[in-house]
């Protein structure tokens, strides 16, 4: 018998990493908490599938709580994502994130490192 873990893999949900400004991911958190039952349902995510994206953002505050509070905003921290997950904010990025972004450059900073995971 397989695994939960074996099974997942064979699936093709490989785990990535990205590494993003610590503002970046409270800004993109921020803009996934945002979205109404009626722009998930555009997206084609359920309440779960934005639940699993939000927590992969909020559990870089571990990492956060080890960096210096002066310069935590431009700190880089590491996520790992599910490509699926990859997948998933791409689709964020294009088609939510720009209504709810603070500046343009968040939305290249993210297309970068996005655009560089294959």
């Amino acid at each position: 018998m397989r695994s939960p873990s074996q099974r997942w893999r064979e699936r093709g949900s490989r785990r990535t990493h990205i590494a993003l400004a610590f503002d970046d991911i409270m800004e993109i958190a921020l803009a996934l908490l945002a979205l109404s039952p009626a722009e998930l349902g555009a997206l084609g995510w359920s309440f779960a599938d934005r639940k699993r994206l939000l927590d992969h953002f909020l559990a870089s505050g571990k990492a956060a709580q080890r960096e210096d509070p002066a310069t935590l905003g431009r700190s880089l921290l590491e996520l790992t994502l599910p490509l699926r997950d990859i997948r998933r904010l791409r689709t964020f990025v294009h088609r939510e994130l720009p209504k709810a972004a603070s500046n343009a450059a968040l939305l290249h900073r993210l297309e970068a490192v996005l655009d560089a995971v294959p």
